[in-house]
């Protein structure tokens, strides 16, 4: 009979637990959303109208537009401006690209109601001239834009490249003359020419702080100068090394311009040898740094050996350095010797010429020296090791192959990972080759 009662009683009690479970799920559901709006069985239909905006940010924008299906609420939400701040259109031709293209009817709908809407804004294409035509034709249609944010990417050449120097300049006039609060600019590999940098400075010069421009062949020196002259709250600079002049570095440094952040230089040869590279005065690197004492100045190199010539004969204040060609043991000295503000080198190849002393030098004169990357180069373990011992844990980067590290009679590679790890305070091992 007891054990009866403890069964009744155990059959009359799961009821109540379960109706208590369901009022905690309840009340943690009312918790977020407010019980009032929120009851067990959800209602999608009658959702706060805030919570439905959260949730269309969250989503991808082809799942967005089939959500704006499921009724006129939904569908007014899904055209709220907030909702249209940045957009990414994606332009690309099925047959030779694997980028998924923005619907055109999507394209028209943006146009069309949210054009005053959009201030973050990028345009990736494939190499297809086509794909870069209609990035120019929807760019000529934001008459009514306030764009803060603008990306040009290619994700292949040439693209923009092969759209007509007239058509370019005027989709971009477009924006550069109704945005007026253009603050980043991205138009690399483009042909932008003098003229619309005009255009640029004479609307945006008062926001404009980014400027990427690598790759602009109708771009002249004098071009880049305007903007440099005109444009003082400029913090990021990316250009090429054939519009890098006295002059420009000079009006960066003026007292009406405030600190420049980043300037970052592509040093590219395309035709070897029938390129002779400029020089600039050390004085005008100095006027620079004087100005902007923590800018940081980053250099691409992609030169023949020949080509090195007129670079580092003279103290540069270049901050990070990257080689993607070969690249001499004459010039890895000179940068031993002219770049005390180096921070992170990186050096693609070098022949099979061991660079122990190069290296040594580096480490000695770069007291600012934090990360190394070496690809297809020689070192042998000794030298490795004495070069890591006097940066010691400062390098807080060191990227070395393993083919890089040459064994000698005092060091074998096992023995040289402990003592290279001894010395940065760490474990490290270098790089391996992948097999696949």
């Amino acid at each position: 009979m007891k054990r009866a009662r403890q069964k009744v009683v155990a059959e009359n009690e799961a009821p109540q637990t379960s109706q208590k479970s369901k009022k905690q799920k309840t009340c943690l559901y009312g918790s977020v959303f407010g019980e009032s709006d929120l009851q067990p069985a959800v209602d999608w239909e009658s959702l706060p109208h805030h919570v439905i905006l959260r949730i269309f940010q969250f989503l991808p924008l082809v799942d967005r537009a089939r959500a704006s299906s499921v009724c006129r609420r939904w569908n007014e939400i899904f055209h709220i401006p907030d909702l249209w701040r940045r957009f990414e259109f994606e332009l690309s031709q099925p047959a030779t690209s694997y980028l998924k293209s923005t619907h055109p009817d999507l394209i028209q709908q943006i146009i069309k109601r949210h054009a005053d809407h959009l201030q973050y804004v990028s345009f990736k294409v494939d190499s297809s001239t086509e794909s870069a035509e209609a990035a120019c034709n929807i760019l000529s249609q934001l008459v009514n834009c306030s764009i803060k944010t603008l990306g040009l990417i290619s994700t292949a050449k040439p693209s923009f490249m092969n759209v007509s120097k007239a058509h370019f300049a005027s989709a971009l006039t477009v924006v550069f003359v109704n945005s007026k609060s253009l603050s980043s600019i991205k138009i690399d590999d483009t042909p932008l020419d003098d003229p619309s940098l005009k255009v640029l400075v004479a609307n945006n010069s008062d926001t404009l702080k980014l400027l990427k421009m690598s790759s602009c062949p109708h771009v002249s020196p004098a071009g880049i100068l305007c903007v440099a002259d005109q444009c003082h709250g400029l913090k990021e600079l990316a250009l090429n090394y054939y519009i890098l002049s006295d002059e420009l570095l000079l009006a960066l440094s003026s007292e009406k311009h405030v600190d420049l952040e980043h300037l970052r230089i592509d040093v590219v040869s395309e035709n070897p040898g029938q390129v002779e590279f400029h020089t600039i005065k050390k004085q005008s690197w100095d006027a620079l740094v004087k100005h902007s004492p923590k800018v940081n100045i980053v250099m691409y190199f992609f030169l023949y050996e020949e080509e090195f010539d007129a670079f580092f004969r003279e103290e540069t204040p270049v901050t990070h350095l990257y080689f993607g060609r070969a690249v001499s043991k004459a010039m890895l000295g000179r940068i031993g010797m002219n770049c005390p503000r180096l921070i992170e080198l990186v050096v693609c190849a070098n022949g099979l010429q061991p660079l122990d002393d190069e290296l040594i030098r580096i480490a000695e004169r770069c007291k600012n020296l934090t990360a190394m990357g070496l690809g297809e180069c020689e070192v042998t373990c000794r030298g490795f090791i004495e070069f890591v011992k006097m940066c010691g844990g400062r390098l807080t980067q060191l990227s070395i192959m393993e083919e890089v590290l040459i064994p000698d009679n005092d060091y074998s590679l096992d023995r040289l990972h402990l003592e290279v790890s001894k010395h940065l305070g760490r474990m490290w091992f270098p790089d391996m080759m992948p097999t696949w």
